[in-house]
């Protein structure tokens, strides 16, 4: 294996060094074999990865994410660069989200690797993490947390169990329409245009007396969520 795969830390994630000559298909059986040693280590942590090395197409990235999750229960909550702040903030609300989800129910439900288009939707009754974007006219519908590692820019219900202890949070937020528990968002104005490529600004929706709030993800926030 050499050096060709090389894992740093990094505060809430891991950073997946590459080596950039290698063909592709034999440096993913080296991530493959190196998730498989490192696997009693990070034993079912939740973290962030960042992947340096090499520039990666889409579907190279969906096959590490692939090779990390069949040689490990290392669990990669997104994908983020190291130095960024911002990112670093979502990672921490991401790592609040409530998995309790139901007994026996596993993994099923709680992560969606891929983009809801017009007139799909997805319904769950735990917390789920979008792989994606949420296009117009899709809907995602959670009875607890709904985080989105894309653009929101369809219809989000979370807290449908009633519980208006929960929240909505998008690497770039714009929805048609949001609600938390039984409270819905007012936006001040509305707008049409999204971007399937959107410059990254996490943003957090939550109830805080009696109508949805939006704010932008910071640290202070974060400790001050009734989450």
């Amino acid at each position: 294996m050499k050096n060709s795969v090389i894992l740093k830390s990094f505060p809430n994630g891991i950073v997946l060094h590459l080596d950039p000559e290698m063909p592709f298909e034999a440096l993913i059986i080296d991530i493959a074999d190196k998730f498989h040693e490192s696997s009693s280590f990070f034993k079912d942590a939740r973290m962030a990865l960042s992947i340096k090395g090499r520039m990666l197409t889409d579907e190279e990235e969906k096959q590490i994410l692939d090779a990390i999750s069949e040689n490990s229960k290392l669990q990669i909550i997104c994908l983020v660069g190291e130095d960024d702040a911002t990112n670093q903030n979502f990672v921490k609300a991401l790592q609040q989200t409530d998995f309790s989800g139901k007994q026996g129910a596993g993994d099923e439900g709680q992560f969606y690797r891929g983009t809801l288009k017009n007139g799909q939707i997805l319904e769950t009754e735990s917390s789920i993490v979008i792989l994606g974007d949420v296009y117009p006219g899709s809907a995602i519908i959670s009875a607890k947390d709904i985080i989105v590692l894309g653009g929101l820019f369809g219809e989000a219900y979370a807290g449908g169990n009633g519980d208006h202890h929960h929240y909505v949070a998008a690497l770039e937020m714009s929805p048609e329409k949001l609600k938390i528990g039984d409270f819905k968002y007012k936006q001040k104005e509305k707008t049409s245009k999204w971007s399937i490529k959107p410059k990254v600004q996490p943003k957090i929706a939550y109830v805080k007396d009696e109508r949805v709030i939006m704010d932008s993800l910071t640290k202070e926030l974060l400790s001050e969520l009734p989450i």
